[in-house]
């Protein structure tokens, strides 16, 4: 080989990178945050009046606050499932909560295709730090299998109801915490670790595009800090406390249990400042690498607030103001925090009153990313509502089950609502319907008064709804 030949391959080597580059440039790392039981009202910039979120409120100040934004549905796992995904929870394989022996949930078929996947064909490392809870390590549904190049933490969401556990996954090798033994001390934070193995995955991925997914535990119950959290002191004497009796940490303490607490309120509020700090200490790595204004950062949580563990979502008014919490299908339990920050994109200090869900980030993510790979989706762009540039698909209906409690279906189509109680073997049921616009709360039934409405609604349920093998709904095995 002469040496022309050599120059001519360098050289057609950094033409090829520069094209890469290039095509690259405008593309934007994303980080995307997942809060695990977090209400609609539980940051100051929803209107919590109990304590503060700066660093959430900031994001919300340099970028976008949605106001009307829903989760998958109203419990973890198919949560989870509708956002990565994009099908809503009629149309997802993870439709509950469905617990695996020794550790881990239903997990997601081999063939799905998910957003890392789809985030992975345009070139993104992924990385996803938290809970997972939709597979084993070693199953289909393992995140190594479903297009994640790295994560830790919690594998199994059961597991996470602890946070000083025996152990954490690190991709598919046993992180053992031997100081906290079988459940016996409080020593390992494990949301530090976390929140420490995080960090490191942005820095040294500073210089490709990256997905970096925090699917945080806080606030889940039990509501546990370390002793020398700051703020955890400073709310203890804030709040009037009803100590909580639970299943403490010793000989014989269950994986899924919860601690006592004797301040749960003060816990609380400190587990969100707790959170809160988290997010500025990521987008003070974001500007310390120059990411800062090439990613777009996006803050939401799973579904609405918790009442376990010694969770008091009523004090807090955590659902603010709506009817509902976790496991109910009114606005409390499935309506959450969403906020957008992308600078140049995104225009700052803006409220937006589109109506999306979960399964609308997905077609959203692969369009910003550029992602070759179409993906069937029951959800929409939301490029255009973010950005201003084009206008904005509308969904013509937007659909939510839950199986537990007797099982749980409603629809939202403009300002209206339908809910249908105990539904499950029970496709025809009569549903409730509300005026959200006239009545937010969902106080007033008016289906008697709107007949051709609520039928319409139902009928949108029956349409919406695919029968499911792995968890049946209006069928037994």
């Amino acid at each position: 080989m002469n040496n022309k030949t050599i120059i001519a391959i360098i050289c057609s080597c950094l033409f090829s990178f520069e094209v890469f580059a290039q095509q690259h440039s405008n593309t934007p790392n994303i980080v995307f945050i997942v809060a695990d039981d977090l209400g609609y009202g539980d940051l100051s910039c929803y209107g919590q009046q109990k304590f503060k979120t700066p660093n959430i409120d900031l994001l919300a100040k340099q970028g976008m606050r949605f106001t009307q934004f829903y989760a998958g549905t109203s419990v973890c796992a198919p949560s989870r499932a509708s956002l990565l995904t994009g099908k809503h929870t009629g149309h997802t394989y993870i439709r509950g909560n469905k617990e695996l022996e020794p550790e881990g949930q239903e997990p997601l078929p081999e063939h799905t295709i998910t957003l890392p996947e789809v985030l992975k064909r345009a070139g993104y490392v992924t990385g996803v730090f938290g809970k997972w809870g939709l597979g084993p390590v070693g199953s289909s549904g393992d995140p190594l299998k479903q297009g994640v190049d790295k994560f830790f933490g919690y594998n199994c969401q059961r597991q996470s109801h602890r946070y000083f556990p025996t152990h954490l996954w690190d991709n598919d090798e046993k992180v053992v915490l031997e100081e906290n033994g079988q459940l016996d001390t409080m020593a390992v934070y494990a949301p530090d670790l976390i929140q420490v193995s995080a960090l490191n995955f942005l820095e040294a991925n500073k210089n490709r595009p990256f997905f970096l997914m925090l699917t945080y535990t806080l606030p889940h119950a039990e509501l546990q800090l370390p002793e020398d959290d700051d703020d955890f002191q400073q709310f203890k004497s804030m709040f009037g406390e009803q100590p909580y009796k639970g299943d403490d940490y010793g000989p014989g303490a269950l994986v899924a249990g919860y601690a006592s607490q004797r301040y749960p309120r003060a816990a609380f509020a400190a587990m969100v400042t707790r959170l809160d700090n988290y997010v500025g200490e990521v987008m003070a790595e974001l500007k310390k690498q120059g990411l800062e204004k090439n990613t777009i950062v996006i803050f939401t949580s799973d579904n609405g607030p918790h009442t376990e563990g010694g969770a008091d979502p009523g004090f807090f008014n955590s659902a603010g103001g709506l009817r509902g919490v976790k496991r109910d299908l009114y606005e409390g339990g499935i309506r959450v925090p969403f906020i957008a920050r992308w600078p140049g994109k995104i225009r700052a200090n803006t409220t937006n009153l589109y109506t999306g869900a979960f399964y609308d980030l997905v077609p959203t993510l692969a369009q910003v990313s550029r992602s070759p790979m179409l993906v069937a989706s029951d959800g929409v762009s939301l490029v255009p509502a973010l950005t201003g540039a084009g206008k904005q698909k509308e969904h013509p209906y937007l659909y939510w089950e839950f199986h537990e409690n007797g099982g749980r279906q409603a629809v939202r189509q403009g300002k209206w609502k339908a809910v249908r109680l105990q539904a499950k073997g029970n496709p025809d049921g009569a549903v409730e319907l509300y005026d959200l616009v006239a009545d937010p709360k969902e106080t007033k039934d008016l289906a008697a008064a709107y007949p051709a409405i609520a039928a319409r609604m139902a009928a949108y349920m029956k349409a919406a709804h695919e029968e499911s093998p792995a968890f049946p709904f209006f069928t037994t095995k």
